[in-house]
């Protein structure tokens, strides 16, 4: 009681600085923005939505407001839950952020629906906006006339507007509003992720025949990755299993290493997000002692530019990178086998030739089926006919990348 005392005289002495006065643009943000449930539109791989629900369990207060809608998962809850969805959810593409809906049959309600909404609660001044329109069923499918009376709006709103005390003082980037009408019932929605979230901002190099860092997450989540086995990635390429594997295995969320359009908004607070990351860094796993990850490949270049990316974002310890044949490989000799193979093999179209192509995926099989038994398998298949040359049983997933249709084929080598 008595330090207690004490301290408290000695704090009334000091001077203490004045919490600074909010402007009444800035009451209205606190009021409206942040003291209240938004919705959300987060987006996904076709035909995982059901997959991407479940990373919900890991975004708190958001699980239990979670509902499958086309194309993605729609959720509520707080500006924070919004910023975790976009740090921390592995197979979405973008989040969204619903604004306001509306009916209007004509563009003189158009006008007067968008003149009345409070762009100045929602972007910054000066912000550009970047405008995906839509309409389906619709008396307004002008898309230029619909785009024209949307930035009309915001450029009137936010000339009247000030910027909050908190707000970055240099310049924000173009921010992108999605508009979808249908019939004639109009969604607007604010862009919170920025570039495509399957960029984590670890990756810096170009890759020839890439795979996209959402699609590597869900195939490691449908094979039942947790970092409890050790992977291997013997055609890793530009490295991208090997690096989401790294990220599940240290706790890293996706988002670590990146920026998010969010942060440009009115509304963000970067004391509370300083505060998130601190707090996240708390779950971070220690490197382990030996390596979990073991990335090859014969391209000498991409195995160099891999370690340099390693090296880079703190990964040098979880992940092995080797020139090395993935006909050469002995799984018996991986620490900790059986594990989980990854493997995205040239398609002929950019890499090879459709014939070589073909050729390489048999002798691919008869490998994994000679010396990868029990092992869980992760395999992408270019052509569908190439499934009858399958020595053994998976389950086929339909997916859609770089306009190809493929197949994603998940489980265990038999």
């Amino acid at each position: 009681l008595v330090e207690l005392s004490e301290e408290s005289l000695f704090t009334r002495s000091l001077k203490l600085p004045s919490r600074p006065h909010q402007t009444p643009l800035e009451k209205r943000i606190k009021r409206h923005v942040l003291g209240r449930d938004r919705d959300f539109f987060a987006s996904t791989i076709p035909g995982f939505e059901t997959l991407l629900r479940s990373e919900f369990a890991e975004v708190p207060g958001s699980h239990e407001h979670t509902a499958i809608a086309g194309g993605g998962v729609e959720f509520s809850g707080r500006l924070k839950t919004c910023y975790l969805a976009n740090l921390r959810l592995r197979t979405a593409h973008r989040v969204l952020m619903r604004l306001t809906t509306f009916r209007a049959t004509n563009f003189r309600q158009l006008r007067r629906r968008l003149q009345e909404f409070p762009w100045e609660l929602f972007l910054s001044p000066g912000t550009e906006p970047a405008l995906s329109i839509t309409t389906k069923h619709s008396r307004l499918y002008h898309t230029d006339a619909i785009g024209g009376h949307i930035e009309e709006s915001i450029k009137e709103r936010l000339s009247a507007g000030a910027p909050s005390s908190e707000v970055r003082t240099h310049a924000p980037p173009r921010i992108k509003v999605f508009v979808r009408s249908v019939d004639d019932v109009f969604t607007l929605s604010l862009d919170s992720s920025g570039e495509h979230l399957h960029k984590r901002g670890i990756k810096t190099h170009p890759a020839e025949a890439p795979i996209r860092e959402t699609i590597a997450a869900a195939a490691l989540m449908l094979v039942g990755y947790d970092g409890s086995r050790p992977l291997v990635d013997p055609m890793c390429g530009s490295g991208t299993f090997s690096l989401e594997a790294a990220l599940i295995y240290r706790n890293f969320p996706p988002g670590w290493f990146r920026d998010f359009d969010f942060m440009t908004w009115p509304a963000f607070r970067p004391r509370q997000w300083a505060h998130i990351r601190k707090d996240m860094e708390q779950g971070f796993r220690p490197p382990p002692d030996r390596p979990t990850v073991w990335a090859s490949d014969t391209d000498q270049i991409a195995c160099a530019t891999l370690q340099e990316t390693v090296d880079r974002a703190g990964l040098s310890d979880t992940v092995s990178v080797s020139e090395t044949d993935f006909f050469d490989l002995f799984p018996a000799d991986i620490p900790g086998n059986p594990g989980i193979v990854t493997i995205n093999p040239p398609y002929g179209h950019r890499i090879g030739t459709l014939k070589e192509s073909n050729a390489l995926f048999e002798e691919i099989c008869r490998k994994l089926k000679t010396d990868y038994r029990g092992w869980r398998l992760v395999l992408i298949v270019p052509r569908k006919h190439l499934l009858d040359q399958l020595p053994f049983r998976l389950h086929c997933h339909a997916l859609h990348h770089g306009g190809l249709k493929l197949g994603l084929l998940t489980g265990t080598i038999d």
